[in-house]
């Protein structure tokens, strides 16, 4: 058991998870919905109407802030601010310079972790070898453990975490409030749940007039 948990700590793929913000927002984002509207659905103090449509309210907030970080935040941080990085705050450093965009060095970041007859091999089948500046090139296929650019990866981490923050806390928020409730009204839940909160009402004002 304890061996089993040890490997599983050790194992690089998961690692490589729990240091990406990315992975570590898209996680937390989709348990948070299903686990929410679960709890809701199996509160027994609620409606059925009212709980359809607070368990929907919240797995429509949930996937939309999701949708929204995958599909504009982060791809906005991590090409802007790679370029931001390249062109303005280290565009004296040489190594931003011997990539021309974020894709190019994630794909270079992944080759390092193959052995140099794969790289060879991956550069040759994908016809990217003459993309790559020539010590990029000349370090792919002949040392064993390439540079690996901490100040890149530093950088992009930062400007995913940055994306993450500010994202989730503004944007994200701001897009699923405008869908959501035409969404709702367009299922029929939004007026269920104002019919259902009307007859709780109206029973709570004849119990206290019995």
């Amino acid at each position: 058991m304890i061996s089993a948990i040890a490997n599983t700590i050790a194992n690089q793929h998961l690692a490589n998870i729990a240091l990406n913000p990315v992975a570590q927002v898209s996680i937390e984002t989709t348990l948070k919905s299903i686990g929410r509207p679960a709890a809701i659905l199996v509160d027994k103090d609620i409606s059925p109407d009212t709980k359809q449509y607070a368990a929907s309210k919240e797995f429509l907030y949930q996937a939309t802030c999701l949708l929204t970080y995958l599909g504009v935040i982060v791809p906005l941080f991590r090409k802007g601010g790679f370029q931001l990085a390249k062109r303005v705050l280290f565009k004296d450093k040489p190594e931003f310079q011997k990539f021309d965009n974020v894709k190019e060095f994630e794909h270079y970041m992944k080759l390092t972790k193959k052995s140099i007859a794969d790289r060879k091999l991956t550069l040759q089948k994908e016809k990217v070898k003459d993309k790559y500046h020539a010590d990029v090139r000349r370090d792919l296929e002949t040392n064993e453990n390439p540079e690996t650019y901490p100040l890149i990866v530093s950088t992009i981490g930062v400007f995913n975490l940055m994306g993450s923050v500010l994202g989730l806390a503004v944007l994200a928020p701001q897009v699923s409030h405008m869908f959501i409730h035409p969404a709702l009204r367009l299922l029929g839940l939004e007026e269920k749940a104002k019919k259902s909160e009307q007859k709780d009402e109206n029973a709570v004002k004849i119990d206290m007039k019995a």
